[in-house]
């Protein structure tokens, strides 16, 4: 097994120590140095734990926003968990539609008033494209 070298003294020759606050401790043979490191796994920018966090405030499903950003949707429900975010009660005749524009068929479709009527739209930067959440009253 390949362990984290002692920050001491730099030595090799480590052996596992235990488990604190859910991280691997370690201890060196040579100093009898103990210590922790923090988790080695793949971590996510922030950008997109944020991006994440409002698709789902906007009502945009786990399935979608995995779809839509390439994250895992339990990655999402983790997040949801840990921030303790709670959406907000919506009337049932509103539906969230999600579409990915360019900067150009952003422009036409503001351009077109017919677009507009009848709905509430939200705008987000997406790296190089624009996301648009838009909620359309449904006949019930």
């Amino acid at each position: 097994m390949d362990f984290p070298h002692c920050p001491q003294c730099d030595s090799s020759h480590i052996s596992r120590n235990g488990i604190v606050k859910e991280r691997q401790r370690y201890k060196c043979k040579d100093c009898g140095y103990n210590y922790t490191v923090d988790k080695l796994g793949k971590s996510i920018e922030s950008y997109f734990v944020i991006k994440a966090l409002q698709l789902y405030l906007e009502g945009i499903s786990y399935r979608e926003i995995e779809r839509l950003l390439g994250i895992s949707h339990v990655s999402v429900m983790n997040w949801v968990k840990k921030y303790r975010i709670v959406v907000p009660s919506r009337k049932k005749n509103y539906k969230p539609t999600t579409i990915i524009l360019t900067y150009t068929e952003l422009q036409e479709f503001y351009s077109n008033r017919e677009n507009l009527k009848g709905i509430g739209i939200i705008i987000t930067e997406f790296e190089d494209k624009f996301m648009l959440i838009k909620w359309e009253r449904t006949r019930n």
